[in-house]
């Protein structure tokens, strides 16, 4: 149990502890990204059995000339905001045609890692000189706030990945809101969906054979012990992935192979684990055209247009807000 005078420092700290103190024990997966965890992502999306990536790579490179006509209908600048953006490696695609086709608008990424963005400046620098880039650290719901109030530009929002796919429907319908709350009429959301397909082909991606998402999976425990002097033994926990073909919901999950004992000394806090206990660590949802609708129109938004790999695996989607 923990002190009641232990003073908890950061996010990270209280949903750690929130989590491991939970029945049943959850982390959340925002947390799997550091500087190692971000290299274990960008192993992740060159893997063969992660269909994710090279599908949206497909989409943005065969239909970026009408992606382009339409982000930039009106001939005016606009500003291109990215949540999550990761290498940036999708979406210099559309940043390198605009910069061709000499479109007005300037480059906006965020994400929650600080070490993210400074790669993806650098790189966008030195590949896309042409580019103006200004990067924008915090988590999606913090950085939305801003996103609302940034200058009169219109707005265009990049959500590319499926990482939609995090939330659960209510969330991300509450996720949605939030972005529709800062459209104006002509602003656009443009944002990736993995759709369903094949059972195995998800479990697959999610679960690779050579074990990159379970070091990826288990680095959240990894900064515990690195960041909060914790004594988790990666070795007695099993990365899990089921998937639900009916719900299309992915879950991941950290499962301790035996009855152990962990200590993390910065929350004073001792976490008892019985034999094959788990810690739910992320969802990865995935959908269909029905579901899309009805999350968008749940949400205030209508689809203006779709766009789909030549499997139909994934789809990106256009937004705009509802038209009363």
């Amino acid at each position: 149990m923990q002190d009641k005078s232990t003073v908890l420092t950061s996010a990270f700290e209280q949903e750690v502890y929130d989590g491991l103190t939970a029945q049943p024990k959850y982390l959340s997966s925002k947390y799997f990204y550091d500087e190692i965890g971000d290299k274990l992502f960008q192993d992740i999306m060159a893997m063969p059995e992660y269909y994710l990536t090279d599908s949206e790579f497909s989409i943005l490179d065969r239909h970026k000339e009408k992606i382009a006509y339409i982000f930039n209908f009106d001939k005016e600048p606009f500003s291109l905001f990215e949540l999550g953006a990761g290498d940036g490696k999708k979406t210099k695609i559309l940043l390198r045609h605009f910069s061709e086709k000499d479109i007005d608008f300037d480059y906006r990424p965020i994400d929650i890692s600080q070490n993210a963005l400074d790669q993806l400046e650098a790189s966008v620098t030195k590949e896309l000189p042409n580019v103006e880039i200004n990067t924008l650290q915090g988590t999606y719901f913090e950085t939305l706030a801003d996103i609302g109030e940034s200058h009169a530009k219109r707005k265009v929002i990049l959500f590319l990945g499926s990482n939609i796919g995090n939330l659960l429907h209510p969330q991300a319908i509450s996720f949605l809101q939030s972005m529709q709350e800062v459209l104006n009429d002509d602003d656009l959301i443009f944002m990736g969906f993995d759709q369903k397909k094949n059972p195995q082909t998800i479990l697959d991606a999610y679960n690779d054979k050579t074990g990159i998402t379970e070091a990826f999976n288990k680095n959240v425990l990894t900064r515990i012990n690195t960041e909060m002097n914790g004594n988790f033994d990666l070795d007695k926990f099993l990365h899990w992935e089921v998937y639900d073909p009916e719900t299309g919901t992915a879950k991941s999950y950290l499962v301790s192979k035996e009855k152990q004992t962990v200590y993390i000394k910065s929350l004073d806090l001792e976490v008892n684990f019985k034999a094959w206990e788990t810690i739910h660590t992320e969802i990865s949802q995935k959908y269909d055209d029905e579901v899309v609708s009805w999350l968008a129109n749940e949400a205030g938004l209508q689809i203006e247009n779709q766009f789909s790999d030549e499997h139909e695996f994934y789809k990106n989607y256009i937004f705009k807000k509802k038209i009363q």
